[in-house]
């Protein structure tokens, strides 16, 4: 038995749900109503204490163990909620080396060094004459002194050992302050303070631990205008998001994040009341820092500059809006990029504009009403690239229409979801007013995919991790991690029976979930080889436990034909089995809604009987 096992037979799912979500019996299980969307009426949460699990079946339709509880209510990742649960039962964990002790140390010395330069530059901006010269301004700048307090907002002296010597002071020596970003060096390796007669504005992780700052120059021809952090073992601005600190419980609370694009639009729209804004600081916008905001929502929106493709002839490529803010670039706007990653993430990510030449403070302190409106009426990214393109053309010309479906009908065909690319070649046919056959016979363009059910609707599967080990499963997963690419395969099978590929939610138990989607991010990127990827990428228990299952297939001949067959008849074996296991616990709520459920389900059950069928004929 696995940590994470003995963890999960000793907690009561019951007991910690019901914290936060007012419980009641019905039967041998606990409904409630969700805590993860706006529900009042029907009681759609359902908690199974028989084999420790949860699943909503109301606009969430989703589920899963304690881990996977804690994680999407609290925000936090597989460590933190592991940590959090062992302290609760009482489990010890693998104790650190030595090396990862003296690392941690290093690291929360370094936080200690930033939370002191926060004290600091606070004071330096309340108490001294050129910091009431800087308050003065920002107070002009329609900021007040509440927000400044929940931003932390300080000075920065005009000088250049000022910092230093303050820190020095309080006992930090000069490499910890440059380890921590505060100096930086002349060539003839002196230091000197990084920042000086600056606005100065903490950046923080989700969990609140300084990571370095942002700085915004006082003097309107300063160059450059804003300066962060440099790259620290702390600070990687690819991994951080300024604003998620304060803005996680709203973000999840209103299921949706706006990214906009650097602090002042955060710190002045939240000022205004509306608090789930986020800040990439300028730069390019990461799979990371979107994979980030996942665990809070899937629903994001950009909060775009006006008509930035239009204006500066950007839709060529939009992750990057300033590679760093160090320098002064036009915005790119990569909406190949972002259309992957909302397949990739599962997300539903918006693109809304800004009218005329407003931030988005400006924007909420003209009309909080506009800004609402705004954000409610934002456009899928497809939707967005069309409207854009057609505004600047003659779409009774001809070679305009050419044009405008060389740009789209690539994003089209990069979106994930069937149904969601025929309704886009349909609607971009009504606006360029030409057959829907054309677009499908352009060299762009690509076959018609049959719509596939989506298998989320299915019940839960009533099967816990530490009650009922499933060999299939461990085989599943131990062919995945010994060879990744191996589900290229079985997507293609998937694909061929018309049903939607593997899912994390076709795994049991929050750790062999996150196996799964650690096996595809592995494929996804193009650093390292998938297998060191995750070798790389996992810790702890997980790591343990992907170990083991790899080494349980590590005689499999993955070359030989049968044993390929035989292999993904044991997916579609997988999946039949959680199939079964969904169908054995009914659905509450409306009954036409109940129909449609089952009918899904009887439906995916007959192609998976069929798929099955003939993969078992392949490998006799």
């Amino acid at each position: 038995m696995t940590v994470i096992d003995d963890i999960k037979e000793r907690v009561d799912i019951v007991e910690i749900v019901g914290e936060s979500v007012k419980l009641r019996k019905s039967g041998k299980n606990y409904t409630g109503f969700c805590p993860f969307h706006q529900n009042t009426r029907t009681p759609s949460f359902v908690v199974f204490p028989d084999t420790g699990t949860w699943r909503c079946f109301g606009a969430c339709n989703e589920g899963g163990d304690v881990f996977s509880f804690l994680m999407k209510k609290e925000g936090w990742d597989f460590r933190e909620t592991l940590s959090y649960l062992a302290e609760r039962t009482g489990i010890v964990l693998k104790p650190m080396t030595q090396a990862e002790e003296a690392s941690q140390e290093a690291n929360q010395r370094l936080r200690d060094v930033l939370e002191a330069a926060v004290v600091f530059y606070r004071n330096q901006l309340l108490h001294t004459e050129p910091g009431r010269e800087v308050l003065t301004y920002l107070n002009g700048r329609n900021l007040k002194q509440p927000i400044l307090e929940t931003f932390e907002i300080g000075y920065a002296p005009q000088s250049y050992e000022a910092t230093a010597q303050h820190l020095r002071s309080k006992g930090f020596a000069t490499e910890e302050l440059e380890a921590a970003g505060l100096l930086s060096s002349h060539e003839a390796g002196r230091s000197y303070d990084r920042f000086r007669h600056r606005m100065m504005i903490p950046i923080r992780d989700a969990r609140s631990r300084m990571v370095g700052f942002g700085a915004r120059a006082v003097e309107k021809d300063a160059v450059p205008k804003y300066l962060n952090s440099p790259q620290t073992v702390l600070f990687d601005k690819g991994r951080i998001l300024f604003g998620l600190d304060k803005a996680r419980r709203s973000i999840r609370s209103e299921n949706q994040a706006v990214i906009v694009e650097g602090y002042m639009d955060v710190i002045g729209v939240y000022q205004a009341g509306f608090t789930n804004l986020v800040s990439p600081m300028g730069t390019a916008l990461s799979e990371h820092q979107l994979r980030l905001l996942k665990r809070y929502s899937r629903r994001m929106v950009l909060a775009l500059d006006p008509d930035p493709a239009g204006n500066k002839g950007t839709l060529r490529g939009l992750n990057v809006a300033r590679e760093v803010l160090d320098r002064e670039m036009d915005p790119v706007f990569d909406a190949r990029g972002l259309v992957r990653y909302e397949g990739r993430l599962d997300a539903d990510i918006r693109i809304a504009t800004l009218p005329g030449e407003l931030d988005p403070d400006e924007v909420v302190a003209k009309d909080p009403e506009a800004w609402q409106r705004l954000i409610a009426e934002a456009q899928t990214v497809v939707d967005y690239v069309m409207e854009t393109l057609s505004n600047q053309a003659d779409l009774d010309d001809p070679k305009a229409k050419s044009r405008i479906a060389r740009e789209v009908l690539p994003l089209i065909n990069d979106v994930a979801d069937v149904v969601e690319r025929d309704a886009y070649r349909q609607k971009l046919a009504r606006l360029l007013r030409v057959d829907e056959r054309t677009l499908y016979s352009s060299r762009s363009g690509s076959p018609v995919a049959r719509p596939r059910p989506s298998r989320s609707v299915a019940p839960p599967a009533q099967a816990n991790d530490a009650k009922v080990d499933i060999p299939l499963q461990r085989f599943c997963l131990g062919v995945l991690l010994q060879k990744p690419e191996f589900l290229y395969h079985v997507d293609r099978l998937f694909q061929e029976a018309e049903l939607p590929r593997l899912a994390r939610m076709d795994f049991q138990g929050t750790d062999r979930q996150e196996l799964h989607e650690v096996i595809r991010q592995s494929l996804a990127q193009d650093d390292s080889e998938p297998r060191s990827y995750w070798q790389g990428h996992l810790d702890g228990s997980l790591l343990d436990l992907a170990e083991a299952l790899s080494q349980e297939v590590q005689d499999v001949d993955f070359q030989a034909p049968r044993a390929r067959a035989e292999i993904l008849a044991g997916f579609l074996q997988e999946l039949r089995f959680q199939q079964q296991l969904g169908g054995e616990e009914g659905v509450s709520g409306d009954f036409k809604e109940q129909l449609r459920l089952i009918q899904d389900v009887m439906l995916q059950r007959e192609r998976l009987d069929r798929a099955l069928a003939a993969q078992l004929n392949r490998s006799v």
